[in-house]
């Protein structure tokens, strides 16, 4: 056997196994990068477009396509956004439309261009003279088989002889098997990472997996049969016996000089390297990436015991505070507690000298929650008037590491993540930490007391799901629940305690849990979580 050949057969193998793990390390990355809520935050924005949504997502596609972008991505989004039906009707007419305006580009616009590109490329000349002898019937196999790219064919085609409107049509038609592919897939991946929002039986779950496989098995048939048709009528795997000797200057040398392997071959080598270092950096990482889209994952557990004859502190001052500054609906004047602020900063000055250590459990609680709220007032004073605490510059918001706590000194981000999250087994902390923004659950009007803690808690939440801004659900229109944001960006610490979001929604609203008990699921969407500042001028 030849070292020519040896080396051929290394090559062949090399790329073949780059190029699963480039597969696998895509899906490692898929699975440490918030995928979920990147997407979820997509979905939400699309939908709150309402009926231009489809519109823009379209328009965004045409754009993408045309630009050489891979719209793979997007057609996943669309089965996300929209399911199976609207989201192959939108990618459809999207991906039409990018092919007809590039091929419009490539033969009015652009045509000297691309034509340049392509006047060496073998396969294009092979397929421009089957387009020339068999029309819209080769571009519809090329559009089912993978031989030609999509945004690149869209050009190439402009090239050839081929009329517009067979040319638009062939398209139309032979793309929809595979946009049904990628929407489908879509569907089923906004389905798996939809947890809470979306619960399916498992004869449900069976229905789309069979319909997922045979959408694939069919659309994998005809790709075949369209590639061996594609290979019939262009006779691109046909050589000639015999090759003329090639010098440097007719073609360019296509293998490297330190392996002797071709470069496309080198190439998904070293895009494969990149891809594993990626994998393995994402997958190390996990926990922090998280926080890209959103508030960092955590595993909840009770970390600390409680101590009835242990240390108490006092919080009478802040008490004072928010009784004098905040109403029964939680709205607070800014204003003039700027102008009497001794209180508060009293108080913040007597949390730096709290025995953090020596709490029992629920002090330490009570303690966290009081000290964020208080921290979270003094932040607004800071900057006050201001219209959102978004207003404030980002190093100086919840990031800032300037609060203190006993012997520490904490940011707001690390107070709620690293401090009450990771320690208590209580989601319901959501409802009282509060980011000074009418979207929060309102500010109590008195401060939180170690041994009234549970109750306290446990009026917070039934005071949000008591209102539309955090929770609105009709029993006329039992289809959707919509909930606060909150319970998207923190959806794992629901889920850890009740099992979904929509099951610890529903143990504070009787009409959804009869809902469930019915054994039918509303669709969660998510409200639109509102910035504004809850002072009162904002008060609605």
């Amino acid at each position: 056997m030849s070292a020519k050949v040896t080396a051929s057969r290394a090559a062949i193998c090399v790329k073949r196994i780059s190029i699963f793990v480039i597969v696998a390390g895509l899906f490692v990355l898929l699975w440490a990068l918030p995928t979920d809520r990147a997407v979820g935050a997509f979905i939400n924005w699309v939908e709150g477009l309402g009926f231009w949504a489809p519109v823009i997502f379209g328009f965004g596609y045409v754009v993408a396509a045309v630009l050489f972008v891979p719209g793979s991505a997007l057609t996943l989004a669309s089965g996300a956004v929209f399911g199976l039906f609207w989201g192959t009707v939108t990618v459809s007419i999207a991906s039409t439309t990018a092919a007809g305006l590039s091929f419009l580009i490539a033969r009015y616009l652009a045509r000297d261009a691309v034509e340049k590109k392509a006047q060496h490329n073998k396969r294009f000349n092979a397929i421009d003279k089957a387009i020339g002898q068999r029309g819209w019937k080769i571009i519809a196999l090329l559009r089912l088989s993978p031989a030609m790219p999509f945004s690149i064919g869209n050009y190439l085609f402009g090239l050839t002889a081929i009329p517009f409107w067979p040319y638009v049509t062939a398209s139309w038609a032979a793309m929809l098997p595979g946009t049904f592919l990628y929407v489908y897939l879509g569907y089923i991946a906004q389905a798996a990472a939809g947890g809470g929002q979306t619960q399916r039986g498992a004869g449900q779950w069976a229905l789309l997996i069979v319909g997922l496989l045979a959408t694939v098995i069919v659309t994998v048939y005809v790709t075949q049969i369209a590639r061996k048709a594609i290979k019939q009528q262009t006779d691109l795997d046909q050589e000639p016996k015999t090759m003329p000797q090639e010098t440097d200057s007719q073609t360019p040398n296509t293998t490297n000089q330190c392996t002797g392997w071709p470069r496309d071959t080198v190439m998904t080598l070293v895009l494969a390297l990149f891809v594993t270092m990626g994998a393995a950096c994402a997958y190390l990482n996990r926990g922090a990436l998280r926080g890209l889209f959103g508030p960092p994952t955590v595993t909840l557990a009770e970390t600390y015991q409680d101590k009835p004859g242990g240390p108490r502190f006092d919080h009478s001052l802040f008490q004072r505070v928010v009784s004098t500054h905040v109403d029964a609906d939680g709205w607070v004047d800014y204003a003039r507690l700027k102008q009497n602020s001794d209180d508060l900063d009293r108080y913040i000055a007597t949390l730096a000298d709290a025995p953090f250590d020596k709490l029992g459990r629920d002090e330490k609680l009570t303690l966290l929650i009081n000290a964020y709220n208080a921290f979270t007032l003094r932040l607004i004073l800071d900057h006050y008037p201001i219209k959102s605490i978004k207003d404030i510059p980002s190093a100086k918001r919840w990031d800032a590491v300037r609060w203190r706590v006993g012997s520490y000194t904490w940011s707001l981000n690390q107070i709620e993540h690293e401090q009450v999250r990771p320690h208590f087994t209580e989601p319901r902390i959501h409802f009282a930490l509060v980011c000074a923004a009418v979207g929060c659950p309102p500010l109590r009007n008195e401060a939180y007391a170690s041994d009234r803690l549970d109750q306290q808690l446990e009026d917070q939440v039934r005071y949000a799901h008591s209102h539309d801004r955090w929770l609105r659900y009709s029993p006329d229109q039992p289809g959707t629940v919509s909930l606060t944001s909150l319970y998207n960006w923190y959806g794992s610490d629901f889920e850890q305690v009740a099992g979904s979001v929509i099951d610890f929604a529903a143990r504070y609203s009787t009409q959804l849990r009869a809902e469930l008990d019915a054994g039918r699921t509303p669709t969660v969407k998510w409200l639109d979580y509102d910035w504004s500042l809850n002072s009162k001028e904002n008060k609605q």
